[in-house]
């Protein structure tokens, strides 16, 4: 069906030509005087809007995933595939969820297009998802023998990482608007910064609390947090689970080790529903256990841009839970 659909825009362009482009069919910044950037996710979007800082008279700057519908079940519509082929910067994550981007690529009219593959852009240190202790597993849909390698694609929930896409980020900017340059480097400084002082409280905090290991009722999107401050994790589901339903043998694992280490807290991500928390709770020896939520940013909307939401407040509001959780 993607596939399909890219066809059809292929078909679309090659109607309507490169009107979007310069007469070398080329289209940056002083031909059409804006710096037109999309962002699949919000942490990306912020991010950008970060490092342009003053200068978004000069950029315009879409979310793509903007109703709502996380990274693992979003399909791009026609208007998506346009504004990625005319574009002068585009940022990814990278994964398995974004198969459909290759193609999508292969629209583009812009022939100076940056693209920024955040997976890509981190190298060696991006994560497999693994199976722990009392953790469903998904069936394999792949051929009987054969083992498909599939990466932890929640690289955003780490500040440490979040600092160093910051940087391929602004470096982009300055390839996409070199004009700019100057102001992009003081603002990436400027922003870098609060990452490195929030990511210290994390630190600290790790160290304060009296726990060592989290436990999620739900999918688990926080390995590479967990994994930047040496704590232990169980959970339901690996982060990019389609699974929502828990068995009863995961729900009554989850609840013993609670259990087991005195946990005060059960943790959820995002969204409305919590019955796998619930339960776990209910089958718990004293069963008073708070449910509360880490922000995974997966929902997030320009609508929540508008009520002020950024990266940098919700994890300082996940670090607020989190200390509840190690107390």
């Amino acid at each position: 069906m993607k596939k399909l659909l890219v066809i059809m825009i292929a078909v679309m362009f090659a109607a309507i030509g490169l009107s979007a482009c310069g007469k070398d069919g080329s289209a940056n910044v002083a031909e059409s005087d804006s710096l037109n950037i999309v962002a699949t996710v919000f942490p990306e979007y912020d991010w950008v809007m970060n490092i342009l800082g003053d200068n978004p008279a000069n950029a315009d700057v879409t979310l793509l995933l903007d109703n709502g519908v996380d990274l693992h079940s979003y399909n791009p519509t026609a208007d998506d595939i346009i504004k990625i082929a005319t574009c002068d910067m585009f940022i990814y994550v990278g994964g398995e969820s974004d198969g459909w981007v290759e193609d999508a690529l292969k629209e583009a009219v812009n022939p100076d297009m940056v693209v920024i593959n955040l997976l890509e852009s981190l190298g060696d240190s991006v994560k497999e998802e693994e199976i722990v202790e009392g953790m469903e597993a998904e069936e394999e849909e792949g051929e009987e023998g054969e083992e498909e390698v599939e990466y932890d694609e929640h690289v955003w929930l780490s500040l440490r990482n979040a600092s160093k896409l910051c940087d391929v980020i602004e470096k982009g900017l300055e390839k996409a608007d070199p004009s700019n340059a100057s102001v992009y480097k003081s603002n990436l400084s400027s922003y870098t910064e609060k990452l490195n002082v929030l990511d210290e409280k994390y630190k600290e905090a790790v160290s304060a609390g009296s726990k060592d290991t989290v436990l999620f009722a739900d999918r688990f999107p926080f390995r590479y947090l967990t994994d930047d401050y040496g704590l232990n994790y169980y959970a339901a589901f690996v982060g990019c689970s389609a699974e929502t339903e828990a068995s009863f043998e995961t729900v009554l694992f989850l609840a013993n080790k609670v259990d087991e280490l005195e946990l005060h807290t059960v943790l959820t991500i995002e969204g409305k529903e919590h019955k796998i928390a619930d339960t776990v709770v209910s089958n718990t020896t004293f069963k008073d256990q708070k449910i509360e939520t880490l922000n995974s940013m997966q929902a997030c909307t320009s609508q929540d841009v508008k009520n002020g939401v950024t990266y940098v407040k919700i994890m300082e509001d996940n670090l607020e839970v989190l200390k509840e959780a190690l107390r």
